[in-house]
């Protein structure tokens, strides 16, 4: 299991020559991002490379930690015989540490973010209308209550697979 460290003892490590790996999706990484971060998404570390030299530290991080912790075992895996280190409290932590961030806020919202918008959304939708139009649209929060669930047991989510469509997050399809 790798290290947890503090930000600061991640920035260290950093100015001393180790390699930073953000394990979040792409479109995470595009908008906010540890400057010196190299991006390898959690949903591709079994076939990707780390493309780290040998002997050379390597800090893994999150948006809060909890990806790396719930991963540890496979981080440490993918970094082999180099020291592995997770910063605790992951992109959050760093940025409440006051350490740099780069940030471009004219990349769209990470895609769950637009699935919890869309999803809450309709069910308020559908719970209004059904409220005030006609019952019938209750339907609506049910259709959508039951795509999570499977969303949630298959690991397939219909309604991310459209908005990566949608044409504000074309480049990052």
């Amino acid at each position: 299991m790798p290290t947890t460290i503090t930000p600061e003892h991640a920035a260290r490590l950093l100015r001393e020559g180790a390699a930073l790996v953000d394990v979040r999706e792409p479109d995470e990484h595009a908008r906010a991002r540890i400057p010196a971060a190299r991006n390898l998404p959690l949903s591709r570390l079994a076939e990707a490379e780390l493309a780290v030299e040998a002997g050379r530290p390597v800090i893994f991080h999150c948006r809060s930690g909890a990806r790396t912790d719930a991963h540890g075992a496979a981080l440490a895996a993918k970094a082999g015989s180099r020291d592995a280190y997770v910063v605790a409290g992951g992109l959050d932590a760093w940025r409440r540490a006051g350490l740099p961030v780069a940030e471009d806020r004219r990349q769209p919202l990470e895609l769950m973010r637009q699935v919890q918008i869309a999803a809450g959304g309709l069910v308020l939708l559908g719970v209004l209308l059904g409220a005030f139009v006609a019952p019938g649209f209750h339907a609506l929060a049910g259709f959508v209550g039951a795509g999570l669930v499977f969303a949630g047991i298959t690991g397939t989510c219909g309604l991310a697979r459209l908005l990566r469509l949608m044409p504000w997050n074309r480049a990052l399809a």
